[in-house]
């Protein structure tokens, strides 16, 4: 799987989207980790590693709970 420049940016969006919903969760900390997280995989060059951090955030979203 081949994650491109633009799906990450959607899934970004969505994570931010999300943090709305978030009730037992202070939303600006889950925003602030969200944007620390993708700062910090900026970075990678792997197609594996980028795959797994874009994986790690969709389960994020469709599991519905913060970790």
């Amino acid at each position: 799987m081949h994650v491109t420049r633009s799906e990450v940016l959607v899934l970004y969006k969505k994570l931010m989207l999300y943090s709305r919903s978030l009730s037992l969760t202070d939303n600006n900390y889950f925003r602030n980790r969200i944007a620390s997280e993708f700062r910090r995989n900026k970075t990678l060059c792997k197609p594996e590693d980028i795959t797994f951090a874009f994986k790690k955030g969709e389960a994020l979203l469709q599991r519905g709970s913060v970790v």
